[in-house]
């Protein structure tokens, strides 16, 4: 770690405290604690549930079950899918793992792929089917990657008119959008929105110990996200993995990064028990990362995390979903 790495990683960290203020802890630990979903005023546990890994065919139908229900019973009620995980497998898992009461303990939220407003509703309604609900507490338009994103889904007969229709039929309640490619893109959709005289509930990005170093959402996206009080949905903690292998951090302070951001949520895929277990035992037992951990954490990250190795969802088209399915946009 030479002088100039220090000093970018501790500018990459300044920002955070000052964020922090405004957002604040959430509870004492020991048990689950809970945040502020932004504007909405829901309360969402401070580590949430992905829904991509219970569907992995090396997890088990029971075990999928016996994860979500884990999860629930030790707090975590955000609950998070896709209309596209593992063919659609993730959502009817989850909604198996939701019946018997476990739904009405839940912040359920999935998203979807379609551009339009035709084909996002008939994903929207495939979602409910499979996941046997109602509604959705929040939908996100999913893998807002390309620059013209926006402009589709806001265009007239577009994603956003057709999710207005489902919210007002009691479908949706909120509505939000996903992304891992720029945080260009997220500030074009942001700015696309308020041109519009739309503002969104939430926004998921990946926000991780890599992310400050390069083309960072942490950086860019979140001061705007915290001012205008949308709820901040924060993915990829360890990058599905990625960022674990280059041998320069362990898991739970992946996770604690994560939740030290103002975050509402964070966002972590499970396909084991034992790896919830470290999710639940990191939120119950949360404290802040001090000022001097961050800024040594991110010294420590700074020499692999330059160029993006570690982050494939923004510099490779791996974690691209509808790059590799161009025909789920409509």
């Amino acid at each position: 770690m030479n002088r100039r790495q220090f000093l970018k990683a501790a500018a990459a960290s300044a920002i955070i405290p000052t964020i922090l203020k405004v957002r604040g802890a959430s509870a004492a630990t020991g048990e689950m604690q809970y945040r502020t979903l932004g504007h909405t005023g829901e309360k969402v546990s401070i580590v949430g549930l992905g829904g991509a890994h219970i569907g992995f065919p090396g997890v088990s139908d029971a075990d999928s079950e016996r994860i979500v229900r884990t999860a629930i019973d030790n707090g975590i009620n955000f609950m998070d899918n896709c209309w596209d995980y593992n063919g659609g497998e993730s959502e009817i898992r989850m909604g198996k793992a939701l019946r018997d009461g476990y739904r009405e303990k839940v912040f359920l939220m999935t998203k979807l792929d379609g551009h339009d407003a035709k084909t996002a509703t008939a994903q929207l309604d495939e979602s409910l089917r499979r996941l046997q609900v109602d509604h959705v507490d929040l939908i996100q338009f999913h893998e807002v990657i390309r620059m013209d994103d926006p402009e589709k889904i806001f265009a007239p007969s577009g994603a956003l008119e057709g999710m207005l229709k489902a919210r007002q039929a009691g479908k949706v309640r909120y509505i939000g959008f996903t992304g891992h490619k720029s945080p260009g893109i997220h500030l074009h959709m942001l700015d696309t929105a308020f041109k519009n005289s739309f503002t969104f509930d939430t926004v998921q990005m990946p926000l991780n110990v890599m992310d400050a170093h390069y083309d960072s959402f942490t950086n860019l996206v979140l001061p705007v996200l915290v001012q205008h009080n949308i709820g901040v949905l924060g993915m990829k903690p360890m990058g599905a993995q990625v960022i674990l292998r280059s041998g320069v951090v362990k898991a739970p302070e992946c996770l604690r990064y994560a939740m030290s951001l103002p975050t509402s949520v964070v966002i972590t895929g499970c396909d084991s028990m034992a790896i919830l277990q470290q999710a639940i035992d990191v939120a119950r037992n949360f404290q802040p990362m001090t000022d001097d951990e961050r800024t040594a954490l991110l010294a420590r990250t700074a020499p692999v995390a330059s160029n993006g190795k570690f982050e494939l969802y923004k510099t490779s088209h791996y974690f691209d979903g509808t790059w590799q399915n161009p025909q789920w946009l409509g």
